[in-house]
């Protein structure tokens, strides 16, 4: 659900450790894997279509499972919320594990909101929202804003356990949220209420029975269209777009005011259906953009054309459980098809130190039709697997190589990349063997893995972003002092939680000035990417300087795009949208306020430095 905030917290808090004492009584066998197969990720389903264990339909009457009625404290948090329940889990999250970034839009999500309330969890799991961050301490409540873009990252090794609770409110919980704070708002004297376990009382709790009409009414209806055309981004097909909806929603209203939602006005909504789409495609919906990233066409799809007839949509759920479902929570529910065996066709890895722009190069160019990615960093995601995390490595540093990419976890890598690919419209790759899928990847710490990578994807191509050290410097000097890029408690470490990526050596770092560690992160990784990439074929690699991307963005995605192999179909402003990772008001001279910091050190790492940009051709 959009909210007025990424993140707000609601005025009550519970007792964990009782929540944790309750829920260890479950046998272990109850506990379900996602049904996305998102590795790390499994539940115990709480409330669910008709109280069946093995459901995850998010319609129909929704009742307790049996586990439930085994865990009297967590009704009871449950009831004091005061809402009426939909779908409810607890939901585990291993160690060194991730729920990839992702927007949820399907149906489900446009009035649903979900309430977390932590059980068992750590400084290290981190919670990113629509460019925030929290760590959701064990007791709290809060909910988020589904419509932005969000992951969760779990960065140590302990398993986090979270209530996740569906709801679309209810007088109590409409009150409690009233009464709610953001993280940014410290109001005097605010404290959550305790709930404490009341061992004599039985909590009575309200399931949703009603969840979505057999035909949605022109009411409905016009709602959906009006809430989409007020989140796409401006475009010249815009106008004709509106039209068309206006032009649907009426007639649609006029079949309903003569037949409601009986199965005789059923043939005149499917043909309405089916006109509409053609009508838009014809007004170019697909050039369209929404302003959380995604497009509008499939968010159409997910909001109404999917779910304005309930019997079509049962009817296309029976015929493919997994397809039916509507791109969204989650990684987006779809369950990894036995069958599929596609094969990635030169993958694309953006490689750079932080900071250096290379989330918005990266977002420009998941615009390209038919490149794939997982929409967001892949910290989790690669050191999830065993053995690639530094903590399973004496904390070295982040750098991996060719050795370490043995079959298994070859294997692993490319699975969970598959299973977290989406393309620009939210589509999963196509299933079926043969099937070529082209990956875009972005992370800045594989500017430490180039051979790793190579091993693991051997037809794969590399992107060198090069950007002007010192606003690099200055922003990762920014950036450790944000707090939001904090990634390792390390051995011995006396500074601030280790920010960024771990370049090996980081030992020698210890009791540094701030800016000595950035310029020593910059130099060593920049260093050995580029030593990394000297030794790799010409054709492997390209590199683009960021100063030129911004003058020119519409030339260099295209000059990109030719060397990726993939085609470009969109026309770039001169004007850029902000990345998701900006700090504050992009200006080349920012990083001025550091002047004293960056400065002193530019001579001691010109060597690196020159040789940066000559391989930028600067």
């Amino acid at each position: 659900m959009k909210l007025p905030a990424p993140f707000i917290q609601l005025p009550l808090s519970f007792d964990a450790d009782a929540l944790a004492r309750e829920i260890s009584a479950i046998d272990e066998a109850n506990w379900r894997s996602h049904p996305g197969g998102i590795p790390g990720n499994s539940a115990l389903p709480l409330i669910t279509t008709d109280g069946d264990p093995d459901s995850d339909q998010v319609t129909g009457a929704m009742r307790p499972t049996p586990w439930l009625e085994r865990l009297p404290y967590l009704m009871q948090v449950l009831e004091t919320l005061g809402a009426t329940w939909g779908r409810s889990r607890l939901m585990r999250l291993s160690g060194q594990s991730e729920v990839v970034g992702h927007v949820d839009i399907n149906y489900y999500w446009r009035e649903h909101m979900r309430v977390h309330v932590p059980i068992v969890t750590t400084p290290s799991v981190r919670f990113q929202c629509g460019g925030h961050e929290v760590n959701m301490a064990a007791g709290e409540c809060w909910i988020f804003d589904t419509w932005r873009h969000h992951r969760v990252l779990n960065q140590g090794n302990e398993t986090r356990i979270h209530l996740v609770a569906d709801t679309v409110g209810g007088v109590g919980f409409w009150n409690l949220l009233e009464q709610g704070r953001t993280p940014e708002r410290r109001e005097p004297g605010w404290a959550p209420r305790r709930i404490d376990p009341a061992a004599a009382h039985r909590a009575m709790l309200d399931y949703e029975s009603f969840n979505a009409s057999e035909v949605m009414t022109p009411w409905e209806l016009r709602e959906c269209i009006g809430f989409l055309m007020g989140e796409v981004e401006r475009s010249p097909q815009l106008p004709a777009i509106h039209a068309v909806l206006t032009r649907f929603a009426r007639y649609w209203h006029g079949v309903w005011a003569c037949h409601g939602d009986r199965p005789s006005g059923l043939p005149s909504f499917r043909a309405l259906l089916k006109d509409v789409q053609a009508a838009l495609a014809q007004a170019g919906v697909e050039q369209v953009r929404m302003q959380n990233g995604l497009g509008l066409l499939p968010v159409l799809k997910a909001h109404i054309f999917s779910m304005a007839l309930m019997a079509d949509a049962d009817a296309a759920a029976k015929r493919d459980p997994h397809g039916a479902r509507p791109a969204g929570e989650q990684g987006r529910q779809e369950a990894r098809v036995a069958t599929r065996s596609p094969t990635f066709a030169e993958p694309i890895f953006i490689v750079s130190p932080p900071r250096s722009g290379s989330t918005l190069l990266f977002e420009t160019l998941t615009g390209a039709p038919g490149v794939y990615t997982i929409g967001d960093e892949s910290h989790q995601l690669i050191e999830g697997v065993e053995g690639l995390a530094p903590s399973h490595r004496q904390f070295h540093s982040n750098q991996l190589g060719r050795a370490d990419a043995t079959p298994e976890v070859t294997e692993t890598l490319r699975a969970r990349f598959l299973d977290a690919l989406r393309d620009r419209d939210g589509n999963a790759p196509a299933a079926g063997a043969g099937a070529a899928v082209r990956m875009l990847e972005k992370t800045p710490k594989n500017a430490l893995r180039i051979p790793f990578l190579k091993a693991v994807f051997p037809d794969a191509k590399f992107i060198y972003l090069h950007r002007d050290p010192r606003q690099v410097w200055g922003s990762m000097i920014d950036g450790w002092r944000s707090g939001r890029f904090r990634m390792y408690n390390l051995p011995g470490w006396e500074g601030p939680m280790w920010s960024f990526l771990l370049t090996p050596g980081w030992q020698a770092l210890n009791g540094q000035e701030l800016g000595e560690i950035v310029a020593r992160q910059w130099e060593t990784a920049t260093r050995l990417m580029l030593d990394d990439l000297d030794a790799l074929p010409a054709e492997d690699w390209i590199a683009v300087d960021y100063g030129r991307f911004l003058q020119d963005p519409q030339r260099e995605a295209l000059r990109l795009s030719d060397f990726a192999g993939w085609s470009w179909d969109r026309e770039l402003g001169a004007q850029l949208p902000l990345s998701r990772y900006t700090l504050s008001r992009p200006d080349p001279d920012k990083w001025r306020r550091h002047a004293a910091a960056i400065e002193p050190r530019l001579q001691q790492w010109k060597g690196t430095i020159d040789r940066a940009a000559r391989a930028a051709g600067l």
